[in-house]
């Protein structure tokens, strides 16, 4: 039996010798290196260069067809042209309404670094409505020129309706910088109606909604460039003092009202004459109530603002994560969630995690005070506006409205006429 059992290892020592021989161990010492192995990746460099020059070269295009040819069919072929490339090509990003985000950001923290194609779709746009108008509304923007291509009718809104609905932008643009510059969250990309539709697929609900505005831009024109979008709100500022200006005719305007009715924005305003039962003294006397109350519409903004920053500070992750490891020391639980075994594996300490929350709260209470002032602004300059009452003998473009899609031009019996 010894003998045996002698023998048989005997035979497992000589297989393993045999194996090793076969399969020997790798030898890490011989400075054999390995190859390099690359993947082909695309070549985004490329691509942004492409959109650059493309959203400067639509932008002319739409500018040379509004101001100097006075004629619309550019501006389709440009609409259609955006919606195909930057809308369902390349996902609607970067966009120049996502990159207000951006910019804040980098304003304030010198730490983040702005991407050279962000800062210029944002500037770009804005320089073109200085010299031009909002020629990038017009339709360079696919979400404009997505809403502008499936728009058959214009149903008027009352004008009360719409000037309460014209301070959402203004609204929805603080908000958007005040969570940028505090590094909470990018709520213009989060909450984006339309990027859904141009990847087709994403979050539910955003889809539902960005299809609802595109039925509502059936009857009425763009809604979320009238009443929701930001960077139309800030285009509009540059367009109001342009140098060059669209002129709904060269010649004398007849006072037909044609035009008005075409424009899907209303941004045409009729004559106004002696239509308001006030006398002038009286309307000066309003004005100056309102710049008086102004500054206490600022403050009392401020004050308000300021009073919630600690809830608006929410959106914050180290925010939420300072509530959820307070929780836990004072209460301590068996199951930890995802967030706080990443805080207590990491080695994170609360005191770390105390000034972090500190220093947020600090930042919020400085923004939000700055954004409740900017909210009494915006208040206060829509009620002197809705008190300001030029005479005007003609109709006359709005020029903080006006998108520059053309439609008036081709209404206008004055423009069927051939120039002497």
């Amino acid at each position: 039996m010894k003998k045996l059992l002698l023998t048989g290892l005997s035979l497992l020592f000589l297989g393993q010798v045999n194996a090793q021989n076969r399969f020997p161990k790798p030898d890490f010492e011989s400075g054999y290196q390995y190859p390099e192995i690359t993947y082909p990746v695309p070549d985004e460099m490329s691509w942004v260069t492409v959109d650059i020059i493309l959203l400067i070269l639509l932008m002319g295009i739409v500018a040379w067809a509004i101001l100097k040819k006075r004629t619309r069919k550019p501006v389709i072929w440009v609409s259609i042209i955006s919606v195909g490339y930057f809308g369902f090509f390349r996902s609607g990003c970067v966009c120049s309404i996502g990159a207000i985000q951006n910019v804040s950001l980098a304003l304030v923290d010198s730490t983040y670094i702005l991407p050279l194609s962000v800062l210029l779709f944002f500037i770009l746009p804005i320089l073109f409505a200085f010299l031009f108008g909002r020629v990038f509304c017009a339709g360079v923007c696919p979400f404009g020129a997505l809403q502008e291509l499936v728009n058959l009718k214009n149903y008027r809104l009352p004008k009360s309706l719409t000037t309460v609905l014209g301070m959402i932008p203004w609204i929805y643009l603080i908000y958007a910088i005040l969570y940028a510059v505090t590094r909470s969250s990018f709520i213009i990309c989060r909450f984006d109606p339309f990027i859904g539709i141009f990847r087709l697929g994403g979050d539910f609900g955003l889809i539902v909604f960005g299809v609802l505005l595109l039925i509502i831009s059936i009857f009425t024109g763009r809604p979320f460039c009238r009443f929701i979008c930001p960077y139309g709100a800030l285009l509009s500022l540059f367009s109001r003092v342009s140098v060059w200006k669209i002129e709904l005719t060269r010649k004398t305007c007849i006072n037909c009202d044609l035009c008005r009715n075409a424009c899907p924005v209303d941004a045409i305003e009729p004559p106004y004459e002696n239509k308001v039962k006030e006398t002038r003294l009286q309307g000066v006397k309003r004005i100056i109530t309102y710049l008086i109350v102004l500054p206490f519409m600022l403050l009392a903004g401020a004050f308000l603002m300021r009073s919630v920053s600690s809830d608006l500070s929410r959106a914050h992750k180290d925010v939420r994560l300072y509530d959820m490891v307070m929780s836990h020391e004072a209460d301590p639980q068996d199951v930890l969630s995802i967030d706080l075994e990443a805080f207590y594996g990491q080695g994170g300490t609360v005191e770390e995690l105390t000034e972090t929350y500190e220093k947020v709260q600090a930042d919020f209470k400085l923004y939000s005070t700055i954004a409740g002032a900017l909210f009494g602004l915006v208040i206060g300059i829509t009620l002197i506006g809705l008190s300001v009452k030029r005479t005007r003998k003609q109709y006359a473009i709005n020029r903080a409205g006006c998108v520059a899609c053309g439609r008036c031009f081709s209404y206008c019996p004055q423009n069927s006429l051939k120039e002497k």
